[in-house]
């Protein structure tokens, strides 16, 4: 089995971060199967502390905020490393409702996607 993938912890010490077991919890997944999630791409996680972890906004109460995996796929392809694409999801943007992970959680959504294809092509 391959190792759990996770890029530099670029992000402010503020966001918070749910460990892989408590996102298993969330998802109501066993823990394997986030480990396989992060190998495919559909979540990216940090290493913070010496702990592999995912930024908690990627979360609604029971799921992955719904555009999210196709989101990081599209920056993937456009040549943005991981770590790039977390600072610019968490990144301020005054034309948004916050920062564009922020307003995945809106209808601003679709916005957040078309802004990301339009940014990676």
């Amino acid at each position: 089995m391959s190792a759990i993938p996770y890029t530099d912890d670029v992000l402010d010490p503020s966001v918070s971060l749910l460990q892989l077991p408590d996102v298993a919890k969330v998802l109501g997944l066993v823990v394997t199967k986030v480990h396989q999630m992060l190998r495919d791409g559909e979540l990216i996680a940090v290493r913070r502390d010496g702990i592999v972890a995912v930024p908690e906004a990627f979360f609604t109460d029971d799921s992955v905020v719904r555009l999210l995996p196709g989101l990081l796929m599209v920056l993937r392809d456009g040549g943005y490393s991981d770590a790039e694409i977390l600072r610019w999801l968490f990144s301020d943007d005054d034309t948004l409702p916050g920062t564009p992970i922020d307003a995945m959680h809106t209808d601003s959504a679709r916005e957040v996607v078309r802004r990301a294809q339009a940014m990676a092509f």
